[in-house]
């Protein structure tokens, strides 16, 4: 068994070491590979579970097949051995990950993920552009381009000029939503810090060429929060990047993530939160209680909040946030959206409007759906809706 780890924060720490735990006792035989993996040198692993067989860290394909094939030779297989061109997936067959880069330039005091995996590498706009390819090809609908920070891509190159089918396109963010416009397929861009060029890609969304979706992490509202944080932006300019944006746009989903009870965070300064989301009015939002993570510089700044404060701030938050979605949700009652079917529940239909990323936003739950084609499309009236979810009927 490989067991593929995460050692962002301690929760998901714990997480990763309990899953190794639960594969050596269900197996024996057990490779650790992933982040968690990389801590120490792959000691940290060791010491809480001496039995693994081998410990890597992320992006070691070759590293885990070798102590996969150290204990079990590898046969020929002329079936197996022939992988297609888009690769082993994990994800459903309509929809799939696309990652264009790895690490990150930023230090922000909460994050250890640059020293997990180092500053911004992008990946050659050609070999990405393939792989989208060879994933249309095998009927994938949908395309959820992901990286620590899409943004930024192309950056540690320059943006030098890349080639696809033959014709140059240079390596950039904007110019890469272009290219990947072009196949046909719903695109939907993650983790998208809020730089200037961030602007050209929204004409892109209003005339149909990415999906009106843009996932922006904010993290808060308060500029001396921001500055411990070591983010950019502050909450006046991004109130006016929201609004132009949306001019713009108008059908465009905004979904963030915020920092509940970060270091030094006083109550003004959360109220202060609050009154940026009520006057941002963001459709989709995720909030974490702030977590102390080994190795973060965050961990030394004065003035932390109790775990309660935090706790008691993220539910504040969140309540504050679900009657907004759950206004901005009901507008859409009486509207029809275009919809990807994900799965069948019973009679129920279930599936995502161009709003909803998979397994993070909310679903449009379909009555009488039991005939719709799973992994296809189909145009829906939306008939009822709650803080996250639709309800609709066939149009």
């Amino acid at each position: 068994m490989v067991v593929n780890t995460c050692g962002f924060i301690d929760a998901a720490v714990a997480e990763s070491l309990d899953a190794i735990g639960e594969a050596l006792a269900e197996n024996g035989k057990v490779v650790v590979t992933g982040c968690l993996g990389a801590k120490d040198g792959g000691d940290f692993v060791r010491q809480a579970h001496p039995k693994v067989l081998a410990v890597t860290g992320p992006h070691a394909t070759r590293e885990v097949m070798s102590a996969v094939h150290a204990q079990l030779p590898k046969p020929h297989d002329p079936f197996t051995d022939l992988v297609p061109p888009q690769g082993i997936k994990l994800t459903p067959t309509h929809y799939a990950y696309l990652k264009i880069s790895e690490g990150c330039n930023h230090r922000c005091t909460f994050c250890i993920i640059p020293a997990m995996r180092g500053d911004l590498v992008s990946r050659p706009l050609g070999e990405v552009m393939q792989e989208a390819e060879n994933l249309v090809k095998a009927g994938v609908k949908e395309l959820l381009v992901v990286s620590q920070d899409t943004s930024a891509y192309g950056v540690d190159v320059r943006y030098r000029t890349g080639f696809w089918k033959g014709r140059p396109v240079k390596t950039r963010l904007t110019e890469l939503a272009r290219a990947l416009s072009e196949l046909g397929v719903w695109v939907r861009l993650h983790y998208v810090y809020p730089y200037p060029h961030v602007d050209e890609v929204i004409p892109l969304m209003a005339h149909g060429k990415l999906l009106p979706y843009l996932d922006v992490p904010f993290q808060h509202a308060s500029a001396r929060i921001l500055k411990l944080m070591k983010r950019p932006a502050n909450a006046e300019n991004t109130l006016a990047r929201i609004k132009a944006w949306r001019a713009i746009c108008p059908e465009i989903t905004i979904r963030s993530t915020f920092i509940a009870g970060f270091p030094g965070e006083t109550e003004d300064e959360f109220r202060r939160l609050l009154d940026f989301l009520e006057e941002a009015q963001l459709d989709r939002v995720g909030c974490f209680a702030y977590s102390p993570v080994d190795g973060a510089a965050a961990n030394a700044l004065p003035d932390p909040v109790p775990e309660e404060v935090r706790e008691e701030r993220r539910a504040r938050f969140m309540a504050v946030q679900e009657r907004i979605s759950a206004t901005r949700l009901a507008r859409k009652i009486g509207t029809t959206q275009r919809v990807l079917v994900d799965a069948i529940d019973g009679d129920t239909a279930i599936a995502r409007s161009a709003a909803d990323a998979p397994e993070i936003d909310g679903v449009v739950r379909i009555a009488n759906g039991t005939a719709m084609p799973v992994g296809g499309f189909a145009d829906v009236l939306v008939t009822a809706a709650d803080a996250h979810d639709l309800g609709a009927v066939r149009a």
